[in-house]
């Protein structure tokens, strides 16, 4: 991911993200460079990751995911946060329990 290409919210949204750990490997999830993309609009932040690999245990992709979703909240001006992985086997089920949680 481009980081130079973010905006400033969307970068405060991207290291925001540093807290956020990788249960299985206990690093940072920047560190990891699981972050595919971070976009902020009108009260909207939304951030697309994937995990170490496509069959990564579902709970470790739903923590991650509420992870993101929580430490973007913390960030002035998100009021949402629209979390999305993607490649994985089953990124439809958990991005479907994703969007119920919003």
């Amino acid at each position: 991911m481009d980081v130079s290409r973010l905006s400033p919210k969307e970068r405060e949204i991207y290291e925001r993200l540093r807290d956020v750990k990788d249960p299985e490997f206990g690093q940072s999830i920047i560190e990891r460079k699981l972050i595919d993309d971070v976009k902020f609009r009108d009260g909207v932040a939304e951030v697309i990751y994937h995990l170490t690999v496509p069959f990564c245990p579902m709970p470790f992709a739903l923590f991650i995911g509420r992870q993101i979703r929580r430490k973007a909240k913390e960030v002035a001006g998100v009021e949402k946060v629209k979390v999305i992985v993607k490649d994985h086997i089953q990124s439809e089920v958990i991005n479907k329990i994703l969007e119920k949680e919003e």
